[in-house]
């Protein structure tokens, strides 16, 4: 069982689940790896605690075992003095500095366990703090290459792209050529009018001259026609 409870809102078990649902899975990331250095840190403090208490309990358990050694000692210089009294009052103080032992030597184990298990937490979530936060960078130069490609993109689509260039030389094409007929028919037109002018000139000179003819022909003929 774990020896503190871990308080995150996203844990590495949800994470993945999470990020495939995220609009910005960098501001998701970041609120994991803000989380996990809080839970590092908790778990930091409550690591130093379990030291210190490991510590003490060490001292408790040496303290119980020298004190235990000695009174046995005493009991064995008193028994060879003749001293059975004083050996008896030796012996019942080491049997109470033995059960001492006993129970500090139990909680020794247990503290010394916990904060195996504490230790070997903490490292985990050290390597997950630096596994994410990897992550974190490659994901964010990602976020950072499509934010520009949407730039792109957009500026792309105000100002037209190079693809429309031959096309837009093709209207300029057509719309010029059309200008071109239009000059070319008026011009024809033109000309179809000055000759038109033409012919008209030379019909009415010929009635002329043939008018004239006609006179000059009723004058030789006495007025006559």
């Amino acid at each position: 069982m774990s020896v503190f409870r871990r308080m995150r809102d996203i844990t590495v078990a949800n994470l993945n689940e999470r990020l495939e649902q995220s609009q910005d899975p960098v501001k998701l990331i970041d609120q994991f790896l803000h989380s996990t250095r809080e839970e590092i840190s908790e778990a930091e403090r409550l690591y130093q605690q379990y030291a210190s208490h490991t510590k003490q309990l060490q001292q408790q358990v040496n303290q119980a075992t020298a004190m235990r050694n000695k009174r046995e000692e005493q009991a064995l210089l008193a028994l060879k003095a003749g001293e059975d009294h004083l050996a008896k009052l030796a012996l019942q103080e080491k049997i109470i500095h033995e059960e001492k032992l006993e129970q500090y030597s139990g909680l020794l184990e247990q503290s010394k366990q916990s904060l195996f298990e504490l230790e070997a937490q903490l490292n985990e979530l050290k390597i997950e703090y630096q596994t994410v936060y990897s992550k974190r960078q490659y994901y964010s130069a990602r976020m950072e290459s499509l934010r520009l490609q949407q730039r792109m993109n957009q500026r792309a689509s105000a100002y037209g792209n190079g693809g429309d260039v031959p096309k837009m030389f093709g209207r300029l094409e057509d719309q010029m050529s059309d200008w071109e007929l239009e000059a070319k028919s008026l011009r024809d037109l033109r000309r179809m009018g000055q000759e038109y002018a033409v012919q008209a000139g030379e019909t009415v000179a010929t009635v002329l001259e043939r008018e004239m003819a006609r006179l000059k022909e009723k004058l030789n003929n006495g007025g006559k026609e």
